[in-house]
């Protein structure tokens, strides 16, 4: 009995050592001060997150995503070093858990290199915000209206509306083509008549035609100018602004109203033709 209260258990301390009053009081001590320091890091902990995310919400030129982000990380740091004192506490040499700790957060950022340079990015898009919820862009070969931008990835809805999600490394790596920072965008038109035709009046119904649409803007002045002369028609570059909002339905109507125009003019408008010779037998 006398060797077994003799063994030695924890730290150099015997069986007997642990049974005295004044260990027990000790051990007591010491959990109720690591109690208290796991309930002021926890308290400590949401306050911080509170105030980093309240302080995205207040700036309406702040993206509140990016609060969010960084408010859990600054949570999880607190809890982590409340985890240490609490460690240290009891005794237990902390340098050898960091040190444990930085081995398996180096493996596990190996094991996820992917997932954290989309992460990385994702941050990146955030903070610089080339596009935001709604716009109309082009990314990663992708066209569509953006949904959502999230830390790992980007959803887009098609112009089908077909959902489509794109990695954030595939967006922030690549060019990015947003459609729908501009509030004005220039639509061009390139519209062929025959050499016979009078290029006088085929300007003028041109001109008259999209500049008498209320969607056509007069300033910038519109460029309405014969610019090629092809194998079978005289061509007329056109270029015309209109608001970013209107620009897929007014260059679609332009192109039949100018046709239809053309026609009620007497203006010909030339289509490739082929002229087959038989050769004499």
């Amino acid at each position: 009995m006398e060797n077994l209260m003799n063994t030695e258990v924890w730290q150099g301390k015997t069986i007997g050592d642990l049974l005295t009053i004044e260990f027990l009081a000790s051990a007591i001590g010491s959990v109720m001060g690591a109690l208290a320091i796991l309930l002021l890091g926890w308290i400590v902990s949401k306050w911080l997150q509170g105030r980093v995310q309240q302080l995205g919400k207040n700036n309406k030129h702040l993206d509140e995503m990016l609060f969010d982000f960084l408010a859990s990380i600054v949570r999880y740091v607190v809890l982590g070093f409340t985890v240490l004192f609490v460690l240290n506490t009891f005794g237990v040499q902390t340098t050898s858990v960091v040190a444990v700790i930085g081995a398996a957060g180096l493996a596990i950022g190996l094991a996820l290199q992917g997932t954290l340079s989309n992460v990385a990015a994702g941050v990146m898009l955030i903070l610089f915000r080339p596009i935001k919820i709604g716009d109309f862009v082009e990314v990663a070969g992708e066209m569509g209206t953006v949904k959502q931008i999230n830390l790992n990835f980007t959803e887009l809805a098609d112009l089908s509306n077909v959902q489509v999600i794109v990695p954030n490394s595939e967006v922030w790596g690549n060019v990015i083509t947003n459609y729908s920072v501009n509030q004005k965008r220039r639509a061009e038109w390139t519209f062929g008549v025959g050499y016979g035709a009078n290029l006088k009046t085929a300007e003028g119904i041109i001109r008259d035609t999209i500049m008498g649409d209320s969607r056509s803007h007069s300033d910038p002045e519109p460029f309405i100018q014969v610019t090629n002369l092809g194998d079978s028609s005289v061509d007329f570059l056109v270029r015309v602004w209109c608001d970013a909002s209107d620009y897929f339905a007014f260059k679609a109507d332009m192109t039949r109203k100018v046709k239809e125009a053309m026609d009620e003019g007497g203006v010909d408008i030339p289509f490739p033709t082929r002229t087959i010779v038989q050769a004499a037998e």
